[in-house]
């Protein structure tokens, strides 16, 4: 397989990982929650939201966060199954329903009080002799999915599939990493173990440079993908996502100039 050149992907980062090329982006919603409890919460439906066309997937997430209140914690556990359904009652999102909705704000909740937060219920799933998060992946999924037929959900991705599982990726991007564009919270998790928020245009892009050998984007590949990023910097592998996706939104931008060498 290629390599990446890691002068060139530094200096992307330091141009374009920044909070100005965010939006239009569900991140950008993380940001008004100083308080980590509130955060964790709001990155896990902004993520979950994250599929269809972006203004849409804005919409909706403004949406839900204004019912939600000043502290979706809050919101999240005072409130109950029922109390969900009839607060989100005709909420529509591509396939996502109202109901959708309230079976996982009800995972959420049921998690925080086993729990405390949902990073220690994601924690709780790994081992350190993991190479990666794909377990830890499986058993937070499946915790929060409680309410739903057989734990499954299309809301939450799962790796049992197969699939790349990009926006539960990005979730964890978001609450793992710390910079000026991802805020954090999470200090648990070793960044080093994160995958690459995988989706079919940059799976192209990264399969013609010879990053994968994939021609879907499947779990696979994004492991491909992620090694090539981890032999270049082992500790941070995803640290280059949010610049390098910059190049699918804008014009001024060649994606190929920094995975040629």
């Amino acid at each position: 397989m290629n390599t990446l050149n890691i002068e060139k992907l530094e200096n992307v980062y330091e141009l374009y990982n920044k909070r100005e090329f965010i939006s239009p982006d569900p991140l950008q919603f993380l940001y008004d929650y100083p308080e980590l409890k509130d955060r964790e919460i709001v990155g896990l439906i902004a993520s979950t939201l994250a599929y269809g066309r972006v203004q849409q997937i804005l919409k909706s997430i403004e949406k839900i966060l204004k019912e939600m209140g000043r502290s979706p914690f809050e919101f999240v556990m005072n409130g109950s199954l029922e109390s969900f359904r009839k607060t989100f009652d005709g909420f529509k999102h591509r396939f996502t329903t109202s109901e959708d909705m309230a079976l996982m704000l009800a995972g959420i909740k049921n998690v925080i009080v086993e729990y405390e937060n949902l990073e220690n219920c994601f924690v709780a799933g790994m081992k350190s002799e993991d190479d990666d998060i794909v377990p830890a992946m499986k058993f937070f999924v499946e915790q929060i999915a409680a309410y739903f037929p057989d734990c499954k959900t299309y809301l939450l991705p799962h790796p049992a599939k197969g699939s790349a599982c990009k926006r539960m990726n990005l979730y964890l991007r978001w609450m793992a990493r710390c910079d000026d564009v991802d805020p954090g919270g999470w200090t648990k998790v070793s960044t080093s173990k994160l995958l690459i928020p995988l989706d079919t245009h940059m799976n192209n892009i990264c399969r013609s440079h010879g990053l994968t050998k994939r021609k879907n984007a499947d779990l696979k590949a994004v492991g491909e993908v992620t090694e090539a990023f981890r032999a270049v910097n082992p500790t941070d592998p995803t640290k280059y996502d949010f610049a390098l996706t910059r190049f699918g939104i804008r014009d001024d931008m060649d994606i190929n100039d920094i995975l040629n060498n």
